[in-house]
């Protein structure tokens, strides 16, 4: 039973990451609340989850030629060194108040995609 419910939530993160919202919206809180991991473990699940997926939508991206190759390695540079800065911190926080700063920052992106304007 274990298997099925995660084959299903690798599939729901894999479809919700190919349209560009990101897996960790499902795979974090299944993980925590269905499977009892940790959050810092589930999080850093989900880092190593991103990795295979944000180089299909990077190849993708190259093959529409959607990549603009003069910001590429600012951005990059930005965002390991925001990788890194986010990974000090969340080690440094609490796992509850982890999962809460988590659980918050969900709502927010939620309220702020369902009222963004196309």
């Amino acid at each position: 039973m274990k298997f099925i419910l995660l084959a299903i939530t690798g599939t729901a993160a894999g479809i919700i990451s190919g349209m560009g919202i990101g897996g960790g919206i499902i795979l974090i809180p299944v993980l925590v609340l269905a499977f009892g991991i940790g959050q810092h473990t589930a999080q850093n699940i989900n880092l190593i989850y991103f990795v295979p997926t944000a180089v299909v939508a990077l190849v993708t991206h190259i093959k529409n030629r959607k990549i603009e190759k003069k910001a590429v390695l600012k951005i990059v540079f930005a965002g390991v060194v925001g990788a890194i800065i986010g990974a000090v911190i969340a080690i440094a926080i609490e796992p509850a108040v982890l999962g809460k700063l988590f659980g918050g920052f969900l709502l927010l992106m939620g309220i702020i995609e369902f009222f963004k304007k196309k």
